[in-house]
């Protein structure tokens, strides 16, 4: 089934014990009979079928679809429901309102019901799967042709049928598929279509599809007669609608209207300065010729004018080149941002080679990092380096490729593009525009927004870049284009290959504090109403909110608890209590209570079995405890705590290579005969997977058969081969600040990453023991404690 997680009801129902996995959750309609293959909606809003839904949701099951055979039941029993439905898979899961979800289901294969199971507070049925019979045959290939002819010969009544269909159609290879494809989008009644559905013959379905398909035929074929007729009568009509028509635009050229002509005279002298290329202005002329023949009544004319609105305000005019100072754009990045020399460096030649080559195509820059680490803002301190304006495009949740490329003028109230409407509201074809949150755009059945990114970030296209609404090409190449991301993950190679990703990794204890003192405090008195005179906060204070309040990679936390000290000085200085409050270390935990993290690494690691891994998360490093038990049993491996498939696959290794060097750590194969091995990564709540637990879950193992436990303060990451070998990871540079962080002074990470250690902050390698690992026989050595 394709996961709904995205498309969970607002507020999840309590999880109800799971129906057995023989049988099917039922999901009773009132009149939509759904075929196997055919992707619908449905809606429903019986309690009942809403939890019946939820569950299979949550549970990633498929469910049946069955007719009821009378509409008005609302709680149908087992005589209500016809006997044959279709398996179905829950594509996706709307809660549109608290009475009223949807479905989009697709059928899969027909279902014949046998018996309801009580017990759940939905319908629970279970049945024989209908196997599809073959298409061989001379008597079913006519008949196969024929059905095909009439349904081809259906669509060209049918103008408004969807974009597609007729391909579709034409496409069918089996003659079981199309007869349901056709009863599926046939203008037919439910019990016709349950008719169909129940028909398992195949020459007995194509018969029924035939013979209502002919009588359809034979209606639209009236239908269109009498059309033809109508139209006949009714062009006397349209030509006495032709002539006010042109009288009314006689009346215009005349001067006779009132205002019709100023509003004339305005687009025309708008079109004339806006410098637009000959083709966009030939395009606005055409268009302003339509607005001057129709009606200012006709709804028509209002979109005309929106259209010559949006030519008109664009920037068209080519920029002048602004001069580039390197000089001065070194001090405005010192002045926005502490630290981050390799980024500010990095962004330093992008500007110089700007200025040398302003013409030339400069590479997409895309910073990736946590939230909170400087991302947006370093774009804003590049547009002050450039003497550019600078406008942000939100990405985050962009699901529909028309959000990037804008709506065609033929749907009421359409609209361009996201990137053309920011460069109409920034007035410039030379800003800077951030594209924030890049990795969040996720695809939908209106077609996918990152493909519709590639032409806006790629130099040698961008040049000509055509909107749809506008119809007419842009130039984006003047544009300078930066894209932020939390994590590359999720963002599809083509658009990733445009660009140019520069890390922004979190920040140390000691930068933190330098942000907070250079930027976070004086932020805060603003945002509170304060003046530096009333309130004081000294170092100690701020290093205890670092160490004892916040623990992530960005510095919004940190900001967010600063201001809360700061809102409950400003209440003791608004009630006259004081005129100046002055904040300590020990007031820091009369204000915001007591800590919410603390130190527990010696006491998690006090036993055999227990290590501290390094993990890389999307907001940072962090600390990872690998636990291991043994019991009484016949040698199974539990593994619990969300493992993905990836990490599971580590300890499975991980267990192979302690068998294998059993006779070095002192064990024989019998020992694991007798015993089940569980091992729990706690934070059972949250997913975790990847290969760099691997050493971690080894010296895990190791010190759960040998009964040596595991120094507390050490940590370490590193995928294992089982030969032994210890493979380099990721997120080198997070993971030993999270370490650091956290109390380690002992770090263990493969010999293979060495390449990694400059990244990491001088601040934090002097805190810090640092062990390289080439075989995992390195990390028993320096992990386990004597015997």
């Amino acid at each position: 089934m394709t996961d709904a997680s995205l498309a969970e009801p607002a507020a999840p129902q309590e999880a109800k014990p799971s129906p057995p996995a023989d049988a099917f959750i039922v999901v009773p309609v009132r009149s939509t009979v759904l075929f196997p293959e055919i992707v619908m909606p449905i809606t429903i809003g019986r309690p009942a079928s809403i939890a019946a839904a939820q569950q299979a949701v949550r549970e990633q099951r498929q469910i049946v679809v069955v007719l009821q055979r009378d509409p008005a039941v609302v709680e149908p029993k087992a005589g209500d429901l016809h006997e044959i439905g279709v398996v179905a898979n829950v594509l996706r899961y709307i809660a549109a309102s608290e009475n009223e979800h949807h479905l989009v289901c697709q059928g899969v294969q027909r279902f014949r019901i046998s018996e309801l199971v009580d017990g759940w507070p939905f319908l629970v049925a279970r049945g024989v799967h209908l196997p599809e019979p073959s298409d061989a045959g001379p008597e079913v290939e006519a008949r196969f042709l024929n059905l095909r002819r009439l349904a081809l010969e259906i669509l060209e009544f049918i103008p408004q049928a969807p974009a597609g269909l007729r391909e579709t159609v034409a496409g069918v290879t089996r003659a079981g598929a199309l007869a349901d494809m056709a009863a599926a989008y046939m203008d037919a009644t439910s019990a016709e279509k349950q008719q169909i559905l129940e028909t398992t013959g195949l020459i007995d379905r194509l018969d029924k599809t035939t013979a209502l398909m002919s009588n359809r035929l034979q209606v639209l074929r009236l239908s269109h007669e009498l059309g033809a007729q109508t139209h006949a009568a009714l062009s006397e009509r349209q030509r006495r609608a032709m002539l006010r028509e042109q009288l009314a635009t006689i009346q215009r050229e005349l001067g006779e209207d009132e205002g019709g002509g100023a509003e004339i005279a305005e687009v025309t002298e708008a079109i004339a300065k806006a410098g637009m290329p000959d083709e966009v202005e030939a395009q606005a002329r055409k268009e302003l010729r339509r607005l001057q023949r129709t009606p200012e009544s006709a709804a028509e004319y209002g979109m005309i004018r929106a259209y010559l609105d949006w030519l008109t305000e664009l920037p068209w005019a080519k920029p002048e080149p602004a001069a580039i100072d390197i000089g001065e754009a070194r001090r405005i990045l010192d002045e926005d941002h502490y630290g981050l020399e390799k980024i500010k460096t990095r962004i330093l030649e992008y500007l110089a080679v700007r200025k040398l080559a302003p013409e030339g195509k400069a590479p997409i820059l895309c910073f990736v990092g946590p939230p909170g680490v400087g991302k947006t803002s370093l774009g804003q301190s590049i547009a002050r380096a450039m003497g550019r304006k600078f406008v942000r495009v939100s990405l985050g949740g962009v699901h529909d490729e028309a959000e990037i490329r804008g709506h065609r003028r033929t749907y009421i109230g359409a609209l361009p593009g996201n990137i053309i409407q920011a460069i109409r509201k920034v007035g410039a074809r030379d800003c800077v525009m951030m594209l924030d949150e890049i990795d969040k755009m996720g695809s939908g059945i209106h077609g996918d927004p990152s493909a519709a990114m590639l032409e806006v970030l790629d130099p040698e296209q961008n040049s000509t870049f055509r909107d749809n609404y506008l119809a007419v090409p842009f130039d984006l190449s003047r544009v300078v284009f930066i894209a932020t991301a939390n994590m590359l993950d999720t963002v599809p190679g083509p658009l990733r290959d445009r660009l140019e990703i520069i890390s922004l990794s979190g920040y140390t204890a000691g930068e933190k504090l330098q942000i907070a003192k250079r930027y976070l405090v004086r932020r805060q008195l603003e945002a509170n109403g304060l003046r530096p005179e009333q309130v004081d906060i000294d170092d100690a204070a701020l290093v205890r909110t670092i160490e004892a309040y916040t623990r992530e990679a960005g510095v919004r936390g940190l900001e967010r608890e600063i201001g809360r000290a700061f809102r409950n000085a400003a209440m003791q200085i608004a009630e006259g209590k004081t005129a100046h409050v002055r904040i300590g270390e020990a007031d820091v935990e009369t204000v915001l209570g007591p800590p919410r993290f603390e130190s527990e690494v010696a006491m998690r690691t006090a036993v055999p079995g227990v290590a501290t891994g390094l993990a890389w998360t999307p907001v940072g490093g962090d600390i990872l405890f690998i636990e291991a038990a043994k019991t009484p049993g016949g040698g199974k491996l539990i593994l619990t705590g969300q493992l993905g498939e990836v990490m599971r696959e580590s300890v499975q290794a991980a267990l192979s290579l302690v068998k294998t060097e059993a006779a070095g750590l002192g064990l024989t194969p019998s020992d694991f005969d007798k015993i089940d091995i569980h091992v729990h990564v706690p934070a059972g709540a949250t997913p975790k997977d990847g290969p760099s637990a691997g050493v971690a879950m080894f010296v895990a193992l190791t010190s759960l058969m040998t009964g040596r436990t595991v120094r507390s303060d050490t940590a370490m990451t590193g995928e294992i081969s089982l030969r032994g070998l210890v493979l380099p990871v990721g997120g080198i540079k997070e993971k030993v600040v999270a370490a650091a962080a956290a109390g380690i002074t002992r770090v263990m990470l493969p010999a293979r990453n060495r390449r990694d250690f400059d990244d990491i902050p001088a601040e934090t390698r002097g805190k810090l023991e640092f062990i390289w690992l080439e075989r995992v026989d390195d990390a028993i050595t320096a992990a386990l404690a004597a015997a």
